[in-house]
């Protein structure tokens, strides 16, 4: 949510800002109108609260009509408070200077790249190809059993899940790998650890709201006798963890790696990657979440990323780090970075890892706020991104990592967990 302050100080920049994220700019004067007239309230509403302080004893009379006339006044207020908080929650998050302003995905910007394109000497298989050869993929029994866009995992599929899960917890919680990240953002910047956290995988409705993410609403698995959603991503149980709370400055950041299974309808996306376990309604991930003083929130995204090319160079998976334009962002992000991997099966780069800086928009709704060491209390800057989406990065692995006699080499820092090099075709 947008501070109401920033839009009475500059509206033309608001208007301007949501119309490049495809926001509606009109609810900028909807703001400022309901505004107005919520202040004019306001002001009834306070003075009859005095003059009905100062009346006496004798005064039972004119005492019952101020009541009357009171809470009618008291009414109108609280509607037109949720009708402005309503019209505020619809604002997007205006982005950072330098991103991109475009009206899609054609607008991204390639910001570096990583890696050599594996050549091979044999026209490379798709993922699902190599994984039903090794059977380790399994659609057609699931479409059987449950239906479209899910998928079993077997064998060494799910070894490698496990092992991109303690390559993940290992990498977030070594302070000295972390320590060589963080000093190419700044040096001597915070390497505080990662906290290891499974979260629940249903929210309440109301506090998934607050987090703005999984937009539209027909996105969600919801369950309305529970008033409970599955969540989408672990970021939407993690980021509410400190709802309601005011953190002392000494104790941020907060950062946090979850892993959870998430839930999408893929509601908007009919057609799109029907084959295999790139889009699926179930799969399983990993998130970091972080919260920390505003002045260090894009420092912190770009330790985060860092955290993500470290990751995925330990794979050794060809990728581009992907500035996000503002019509391909999401309505909360002030700036998203995307990381796609190379997928030989396709021929091209895919998205695999976002990273997501908030500002303060989320946490305005969370009210989830910091008490600086001055004695201020302000809103705590949010960031979230992936560490690993298990399904694409096994679907990376498989793809990048074939070999013509159908095996699949598995990549080094993986083989200690797997116990082995190598995933070859059954006997």
């Amino acid at each position: 949510m947008i501070d109401i302050k920033k839009i009475r100080e500059n509206p033309e920049y608001f208007k301007e800002a949501i119309a490049d994220k495809k926001g509606d700019p009109n609810l900028v004067e909807e703001v400022l109108k309901n505004d107005k007239e919520k202040k004019e309230i306001l002001l009834k509403v306070e003075n009859l609260r005095a003059e009905r302080n100062k009346l006496g004893k004798e005064d039972i009379g004119k005492g019952k009509e101020l009541k009357i006339e009171l809470k009618k006044f008291e009414d109108e207020l609280e509607k037109i408070e949720e009708k402005l908080k309503e019209i505020l929650w619809n604002l997007p998050n205006p982005a950072h200077p330098d991103v991109p302003v475009a009206k899609d995905s054609s607008g991204n910007k390639v910001l570096r790249k990583w890696g050599e394109i594996p050549q091979f000497g044999f026209a490379p298989k798709d993922h699902l190809e190599i994984g039903e050869y090794l059977d380790l993929i399994d659609v057609k029994t699931a479409g059987i059993v449950t239906g479209s866009r899910f998928g079993y995992l077997k064998n060494e599929a799910v070894l490698l899940e496990f092992a991109l899960v303690q390559l993940v917890f290992k990498t977030l919680t070594d302070g000295s790998i972390l320590e060589t990240i963080a000093d190419k953002v700044e040096k001597g910047y915070s390497t505080k650890p990662f906290v290891p956290v499974v979260p629940p995988q249903l929210i309440k409705a109301e506090v998934m709201d607050k987090m703005a993410r999984l937009y539209p609403k027909e996105e969600r698995y919801f369950f309305e006798k529970d008033n409970l959603s599955f969540i989408g991503s672990a970021e939407h149980t993690l980021g509410p963890m400190h709802m309601d709370e005011v953190i002392p400055e000494k104790e941020l950041p907060f950062r946090y790696v979850g892993f959870s299974t998430s839930f999408r309808r893929e509601a908007g996306s009919y057609g799109q990657d029907t084959k295999g376990i790139i889009r699926v309604h179930q799969f399983d991930k990993l998130e970091m979440e972080s919260f920390s003083i505003p002045e260090n929130s894009l420092k912190e995204q770009d330790f985060i990323v860092g955290i993500q090319e470290y990751l995925v160079r330990a794979l050794k998976i060809p990728y581009q780090v992907v500035a996000i334009s503002t019509g391909d962002m999401g309505g909360p992000d002030y700036r998203q970075i995307d990381i796609e991997c190379w997928l030989p099966g396709q021929n091209k780069y895919r998205e695999t890892h976002t990273s997501d800086l908030m500002t303060d928009y989320q946490s305005r709704r969370l009210n989830t706020r910091v008490k600086r060491n001055s004695g201020q209390v302000e809103f705590v800057h949010m960031n979230d991104a992936t560490a690993f989406a298990i399904g694409r990065t096994i679907v990376a692995i498989l793809e990048n990592y074939q070999q013509g006699d159908g095996s699949v080499i598995i990549p080094e820092v993986l083989r200690p967990y797997l116990g082995k090099d190598k995933i070859s075709p059954r006997k």
